[in-house]
């Protein structure tokens, strides 16, 4: 199995700081995508950005300017820097990552962490 832990929410006020770190473990043989998602209360989740294993970023239009991602293949992490946080930026973060497994031939899967808390006060 694989498994992602992620680490670092917490409460800022806006216009705050925060940094996500998100590390994978398990039977992992590689990975192609590493990322984040977010689910704000009474709303869907929604994609915040990913890195690929080349270090192609893709971010959504409403963080492009604040968040940053990046990836660090050697220890199969990814972290979301976040600044100039905003009270619309208070969600349930969630890691992901595009995966395959030792000694499974199949396509690669997503694999999800439990999410972290990130609340922005206004």
């Amino acid at each position: 199995q694989v498994q992602l832990v992620e680490s670092g929410g917490g409460l800022v006020q806006t216009g705050g700081s925060l940094r996500l770190s998100c590390a994978a473990s398990g039977s992992i043989r590689s990975i192609n995508v590493m990322g984040w998602y977010r689910q704000a209360p009474g709303k869907q989740r929604e994609y915040v950005g990913s890195i690929d294993g080349t270090g192609l970023i893709h971010s959504a239009d409403s963080v492009k300017d604040r968040f940053t991602i990046t990836r660090d293949n050697a220890i199969n992490s990814v972290a979301l820097q976040m600044n100039s946080l905003k009270p619309e930026d208070t969600a349930i973060y969630y890691c992901y990552c595009n995966a395959q497994r030792v000694g499974n031939p199949g396509p690669p899967v997503n694999y999800w962490g439990q999410g972290t808390q990130v609340t922005v006060s206004s």
